[in-house]
């Protein structure tokens, strides 16, 4: 009997050629069915990759242009009551529903603009029907964006969605027209005048993403950030030998025992000329300026790494005035080499400030870091406070 998968469509038109056609379909196919086991069915399903710091670079989306249209209003109708034995029922013409907004809201659970799309066009609202039926209202179009979007429209800054639950009307929907039953009065009894739903508003907004956390981890490439970020918090970001070897921003959730939380982010590696866009550039500076204060980590085995916060610092103050002056600590990472130990006091000599230096790698010193970091959470959010911001909570 022949296999049942002979007989697919792509088959068919083969077995219409004839005897030769039929032939060379089974010496081409029978091979395959033959080479079937019993082991090829067993096989489990491959499990799905993750995908490498590469191609994840092609998913992270910090801006992002939308063109957003709001839905349009339903017509009015115009029409009269009919029933029998009452001649003069007059007009019963319902207004149109009104067109839906387009709402942006923030949704914890994204971290990127990847799944923003470029075009939305909201829900228009029904006509209006007989014996004063109004038409059904578009609904809301929820547009989901990750906490710490800002919305500009040109270069006003319209909206700054950083908390959990933000919302923002983009587009607002048409209103409906009216039917003729509106336009009834003691001079016009019989109106046949009825209004047709008005476009929905029609904007070109800019959508920018700054990464929302407590602290910023700032480093030249290959300094060790993305080391030390997978051994104080949960966050496993790519880590090799090479530089730029994180490609987008991470965010590490450092839990406390009296159940606190420190979000630290990994801003991808800056080099001499940022400011000038040279580099990764401007494309990953922006993430900086929420953070509340800073961590500088430097490579303690380089030949003179207190160059390294000289030039972060100037890099940064390029960027944005007063942005270097925010409370920090200075980390020297790789304490574990040998070279490291020899810099230390000379780095701290030269930075007149104590550096802490500790291994991403063997873990000394971690807690000297864990204590510092809670320390400048705490002044940070007092300071907030104080000024009547509300905190940031993750």
């Amino acid at each position: 009997m022949m296999p049942g998968r002979l007989f697919s469509t792509g088959s068919r038109s083969a077995l219409e050629g004839g005897h030769w056609a039929l032939g060379r379909l089974l010496q081409c196919t029978a091979p395959r069915l033959l080479s079937l086991s019993c082991a090829d069915c067993a096989k489990e399903p491959s499990r799905k990759k993750l995908l490498s710091e590469k191609k994840l670079k092609r998913h992270f989306v910090d801006h992002r242009r939308v063109l957003v249209r709001g839905g349009r209003g339903g017509d009015g109708m115009s029409c009269f009551h009919s029933e029998p034995r009452k001649e003069f029922g007059g007009p019963d013409g319902g207004d149109g529903g009104n067109g839906g907004h387009i709402i942006l809201r923030v949704d914890r659970q994204l971290k990127s603009l990847s799944s923003v799309l470029s075009q939305y066009q909201g829900f228009d609202g029904e006509d209006g029907g007989r014996k004063n039926c109004f038409g059904r209202s578009g609904a809301l179009l929820y547009v989901r964006v990750p906490m710490g979007t800002l919305v500009k429209e040109g270069n006003k800054v319209v909206a700054d969605l950083s908390h959990p639950g933000d919302e923002y009307v983009a587009a607002l929907g048409g209103a409906g027209g009216k039917g003729n039953r509106f336009f009834l009065a003691n001079d016009n009894r019989a109106p046949v005048t009825c209004t047709s739903g008005e476009p929905g508003q029609e904007r070109e907004l800019f959508l920018e993403l700054k990464t929302m956390a407590h602290a910023g981890m700032v480093g030249f490439p290959n300094a060790g950030k993305s080391s030390l970020l997978r051994a104080i918090s949960n966050a496993k970001p790519a880590v090799a030998a090479y530089p730029f070897t994180t490609l987008n921003p991470h965010v590490g959730i450092v839990h406390y025992e009296d159940h606190q939380q420190v979000a630290v982010a990994d801003v991808p590696g800056i080099i001499r000329g940022a400011h000038q866009n040279r580099g990764l550039g401007l494309a990953f500076l922006r993430h900086i300026e929420r953070c509340g204060f800073l961590l500088f980590v430097v490579d303690l085995a380089a030949p003179e790494p207190w160059t390294q916060v000289e030039d972060l610092k100037y890099e940064l103050e390029k960027y944005k005035q007063g942005l270097s002056e925010r409370p920090h600590v200075v980390v020297a990472n790789k304490i574990d080499l040998p070279q490291a130990r020899a810099n230390l006091p000379t780095l701290q000599a030269h930075l007149g400030e104590k550096a802490i230096a500790l291994s991403a790698v063997t873990g000394e010193n971690l807690e000297e870091l864990l204590l510092r970091i809670k320390e400048l959470h705490d002044e940070h959010t007092a300071a907030n406070l104080a000024q009547g911001h509300q905190p940031l909570r993750w």
